[in-house]
C-alpha cells in the first residue's frame, strides 16, 4: 500500500479502510493531466531556483518515460497505489532516485488534484463542443433539405399548426446552441490556475503561479488559495450543462420514438441504429433513442448527487470532494457518447414526407387560417372562432378534412365562406404566409439557415 503520507502514523491502515479511501481505480484517467501539472511545477520550480537545473531534468525525463510507458501498455496502473498521485511519484522516485523525491516541493495534493480535474474538466468540455458542433451541423443540413417539407406543428400532443420539418428542427438547433453558449462560458470562468494554493494557505516557497498558469495554458492564477483548493462549481456548472443537453437529447428522442410509431409512421431509422424482438420477428425498436431517453436520469443523478455532497462543506479541502470524480466521469462519458450516437441516428434517419403532409392535412392543422380567412373577410375573430369551431365538427361527423368540404357544406356553416377559402387554407398558403422572424415561412426559413451557417462558422468548436 503505497501512500504518501505514512510518517506520522505508528500502525498500517487497515485493508478496508485503505481500499475505501483509495482512488486509484478511478483516478487513473487522470494520469497525462497529472504529468503535465508535474511537468509545469517543475519547471517553475527550477526557474525560481528552489530545485536545480539537474533535478529538473531528471524529473521531467522521468515523468517522459512514465507517461509513455502506460500509453504503451508497459506500465500497469495497479491499485497498490492510493491515487493517480503516489502513483506518479513512486514510480518516479524508484526510476530517478532522490531527485524523484523533490517533485512534490511547494505542493500539496489538495492543489494538485484541484489542478487535475480542472485541466481534465476543460478537455472534456471542449470534447462535449465539439461534439455538439458536429449535431447542429448534422441538424442544419436536414433544415436546408426540407424547408418545403410540410408537417403538423403540435401542442399538448394534439396537432395544432402547420409548419415545415426544417422549422421543428430549428428549434433543436437553438437549443443547441444554447448548450454550447453554456460550455463556453464555463470554459471562460473555469480557466484559472489553481497550482500554488497548496493545501489551502499557499506555501512559503517563492512560487512562480503566472509561470504555471501561463504554462498549462490557463488564462491567470486563482485569487484564493482556500477556495482554490475548495471549488468543485466549474464541476456542477458542467455536470449542468450536461443534464441540459440529455434533456434536449431526451425531448427530440421522445419526438422520434412517436414519430417512429406505426401510429405515426414519420420517419424510419436506420437499420443500423435500431434493434429487433427475440419473440416478435416483426418488431424494429427505436433502442437508441430510447437509452439516450434513459441515459438522461443517470446524468441528472451525478448533478444532484455532486450538489448533495458540496452543500455542507466547511472550507477548505474535504474527503468528500473526491466523489466528484467516478460520478462526474461517469456522466461524461455517457453524455458525449449519447450526443455521438443520438448524431448518427438523425443523420441516417429517413422521413416520410408524404405521410408527413398528410398528417398535417388531417389533423384540421389549418383551423387558425380558416378562421383568419373569415377575419379577413369583415367577420369578428371570436365569431369566425365559434365558425369554425363549428366547422371542425361537421368535418369529424361527415370523416372529411376541411379542404375535402364542398363549398355549399362550407356555405352552410357560414355564407362568408367563398372558392378563395381552398387556396387560403392550403398548406403551402398556411405556412408561406408566415414571415414574421422566427416562423416556419420558407424565406424566413432560409435567412435562419443562413444565419446559422455563419454562427457555426464564426463560433468554432473549442479547443486545448
Amino acid at each position: 500500500m503505497a501512500q504518501l503520507w505514512g510518517g506520522r502514523f505508528k500502525d498500517k491502515t487497515d485493508k478496508e479502510v485503505y481500499d475505501f479511501n483509495a482512488s486509484i481505480n478511478f483516478d487513473k484517467r487522470l494520469i497525462g493531466v497529472d504529468i503535465a501539472g508535474s511537468r509545469a511545477h517543475v519547471k517553475m520550480l527550477a526557474k525560481q531556483g528552489i530545485l536545480t537545473e539537474a533535478d529538473r531534468d531528471s524529473i521531467l525525463d522521468g515523468l517522459n518515460t512514465i507517461e509513455d510507458d502506460v500509453k504503451s501498455g508497459n506500465l500497469i496502473i495497479t491499485d497498490e497505489y492510493e491515487d493517480v498521485h503516489s502513483f506518479v511519484e513512486a514510480v518516479l522516485t524508484d526510476r530517478i532516485g532522490e531527485a524523484g523525491k523533490r517533485l512534490h516541493t511547494g505542493r500539496s495534493r489538495n492543489d494538485q488534484v484541484a489542478l487535475d480535474m480542472r485541466l481534465y474538466t476543460k478537455s472534456r468540455v471542449a470534447g462535449t463542443d465539439k461534439l455538439l458542433y458536429v449535431l447542429i451541423e448534422s441538424i442544419l443540413n436536414t433544415m436546408k433539405d426540407n424547408v418545403d417539407t410540410f408537417m403538423p406543428g403540435f401542442t399538448h400532443l394534439q396537432k395544432a399548426q402547420p409548419i415545415t420539418l426544417a422549422h421543428h428542427y430549428g428549434a433543436y438547433l437553438e437549443m443547441f446552441r444554447r448548450d454550447r453558449g453554456r460550455l463556453h462560458d464555463l470554459f471562460i470562468r473555469m480557466n484559472e490556475c489553481p497550482l500554488g494554493a497548496g493545501a489551502l494557505a499557499g506555501t512559503t516557497y517563492p512560487l512562480d503561479r503566472e509561470f504555471t498558469a501561463k504554462e498549462l495554458g490557463f488564462d491567470c492564477p486563482t485569487r484564493n488559495s482556500i477556495d482554490s483548493v475548495a471549488d468543485r462549481d466549474y464541476v456542477l456548472e458542467y455536470l449542468f450543462t450536461l443534464s441540459t443537453v440529455m434533456m434536449h437529447l431526451s425531448r427530440f428522442c421522445e419526438e422520434i420514438i412517436i414519430w417512429n410509431s406505426n401510429e405515426y409512421q414519420f420517419v424510419e431509422i436506420d437499420d443500423a441504429f435500431s434493434t429487433g424482438s427475440s419473440i416478435m420477428p416483426q418488431k424494429k425498436n427505436p433502442d437508441i433513442a430510447e437509452l439516450v431517453r434513459g441515459k438522461t436520469g443517470r446524468v441528472y443523478g451525478a448533478l444532484m448527487s455532486l450538489l448533495t455532497t458540496m452543500k455542507g462543506l466547511p472550507l477548505a479541502y474535504n474527503k468528500d470532494m473526491q466523489e466528484d470524480k467516478e460520478i462526474a466521469f461517469d456522466a461524461m462519458d455517457n453524455a458525449d457518447n449519447c450526443i455521438h450516437l443520438f448524431t448518427g441516428m438523425i443523420s441516417t434517419m429517413k422521413f416520410r414526407k408524404e405521410r408527413m403532409a398528410k398528417s398535417a392535412m388531417n389533423g384540421f392543422t389549418n383551423a387558425t387560417d380558416a378562421a383568419d380567412y373569415l377575419v379577413g373577410k369583415g367577420v369578428a375573430f371570436r365569431d369566425a372562432h365559434r365558425i369554425i369551431g363549428e366547422l371542425v365538427l361537421a368535418c369529424i361527423d361527415k370523416n372529411k378534412s376541411i379542404e375535402e368540404m364542398t363549398l355549399d357544406e362550407l356555405k352552410e356553416i357560414s355564407p362568408v365562406f367563398d372558392k378563395d377559402i381552398y387556396e387560403a387554407i392550403s398548406l403551402e398558403t398556411c405556412v408561406e404566409k408566415r414571415l414574421t422572424v422566427g416562423a416556419p415561412g420558407k424565406a424566413v426559413m432560409q435567412n435562419e439557415i443562413l444565419e446559422a451557417e455563419n454562427y457555426l462558422k464564426n463560433n468554432p468548436a473549442l479547443n486545448v
